[in-house]
């Protein structure tokens, strides 16, 4: 379970930060270091499964949640990396503040 959940961390490392060595290089160093430091546990245990668990969390987040964004020349325009893996909501509460989960909030009101 555990080289399958590093294998899982690394492909979602290669698919967010495509094309971004150093962040690509820093990103699989700190998963290498995560594993590592567990790599004593018992297969059994509870941490290694917890620590499994989170490896397996984060890679989904960078899979699902994480887009990278390069900037076109001297503008602030950026292409972003969207990829078939990126979630793509549909911010309906952002659209319409006034619908259920949409309340707006203002800082030092009520």
């Amino acid at each position: 379970m555990a080289l399958a959940a590093y294998r899982h961390l690394l492909r979602a490392t290669r698919i967010a930060f495509q094309g971004d060595f150093p962040l690509l290089h820093a990103a699989r160093t700190q998963a290498r270091a995560g594993f590592d430091s567990l790599s004593s546990l018992d297969p059994a245990s509870e941490e290694a499964s917890k620590g499994i668990a989170h490896a397996e969390g984060v890679a989904q987040v960078l899979r699902h949640n994480v887009v990278q964004g390069e900037r076109q020349g001297d503008s602030d325009i950026l292409k972003l990396n969207i990829h078939e893996d990126t979630e793509r909501g549909d911010n309906d509460t952002i659209k319409n503040p006034l619908c259920k989960g949409g309340k707006v909030k203002m800082a030092g009101g009520s």
